[in-house]
């Protein structure tokens, strides 16, 4: 009986300690790690899962910061370390943005956090029924479109791979439109209410784009377009520096639907991003539940209780 009594006492005192040093192995991250620094560079679905990740690691105890910036912006800060975190790094379109951060190794990505997206130019439907189907249709027709392709901010992938084929000839009687993205949409509404052909640079998810009535083109090729997946970044060494906050980062996969959902009410309801996606954790815990596998608090305590009372859910 004593012996039975004091190996369980052992194996206690063992997972008491492992337990504690895993705490103690958080706490003792730096101080630097108790703000964390992310790159919003103005697409809605990253607000959202921006907004997302900020609440939860709020709920931890941690400050966030988010700043609003270019895609060529975002790498740059992320090489000097002025900032810790990207969500939306999309792939393979953006793949000539991130790649020479990734050689010199200033630059980590670590996770796909969203696999299912899609990304590139979408035509009206009503053009598309008539033929409009691929890079070639588009160009026979022209002018048709008045000759415009609209798209997001400038430096931003999708309207580089566009200039490249205006450049090329592949497109050669368009000019790109470059806006913001609700100035886009906006714009092909408007030429869509009036009944004429447009086209813009479009992905999945999207709330607004998904209820319009377009369709994707075919045949992109190896351009970038079509089925994507979303990456996390990170600064070089931030793993390592903050192991709390970064397993928390390896761990975050968000969904289509979540996305949508979050969108939204950003979008449709113009809530605030950090609101819409409190709402949305605080009706799915089960969805945040894996982001919290192997995490703490900042102080080492129990991560879920946290976030559940943080939530009110």
């Amino acid at each position: 009986m004593f012996m039975k009594f004091a190996g369980k006492s052992a194996l206690a005192a063992a997972a008491s300690v492992l337990v504690l040093s895993i705490a103690s192995a958080n706490a003792a991250e730096p101080e630097s790690c108790g703000t964390v620094r992310f790159s919003d560079v103005g697409w809605t679905d990253i607000t959202a899962t921006t907004a997302a990740t900020s609440v939860v690691l709020e709920a931890l105890g941690y400050e966030t910061k988010t700043e609003l910036l270019s895609v060529p912006v975002t790498y740059t800060s992320l090489k000097n370390k002025d900032i810790d975190v990207f969500l939306g790094n999309w792939m393979p379109s953006m793949a000539a943005d991130v790649q020479p951060f990734l050689d010199d190794k200033s630059v980590e990505s670590i996770t796909e956090n969203l696999t299912g997206a899609g990304y590139g130019i979408v035509v009206s439907q009503d053009a598309f029924d008539a033929g409009v189907k691929s890079l070639s249709d588009l160009e026979a027709n022209a002018d048709k479109f008045d000759g415009k392709i609209y798209g997001i901010e400038p430096g931003n992938d999708g309207n580089r791979i566009i200039l490249d084929w205006i450049k090329d000839g592949s497109l050669a009687n368009f000019e790109l439109v470059e806006s913001s993205e609700a100035g886009m949409i906006s714009q092909a509404q408007k030429v869509m209410k009036n009944g004429e052909w447009v086209a813009f640079l479009g992905w999945t998810p999207h709330p607004i784009m998904g209820a319009m009535d377009i369709a994707y083109l075919d045949g992109m090729g190896d351009s970038g377009f079509g089925a994507a997946t979303v990456h996390t970044n990170v600064r070089q060494g931030y793993l390592e520096e903050c192991p709390n906050v970064g397993q928390f980062l390896k761990n975050l996969k968000f969904t289509l639907d979540m996305e949508n959902v979050i969108m939204g009410k950003i979008l449709d309801d113009g809530e605030d991003a950090k609101v819409a996606a409190t709402e949305w954790l605080k009706a799915h815990p089960d969805a945040y539940a894996s982001w919290l596998e192997g995490v703490t608090t900042k102080d080492g305590g129990n991560a879920a209780e946290a976030v559940k009372s943080a939530l009110g859910s």
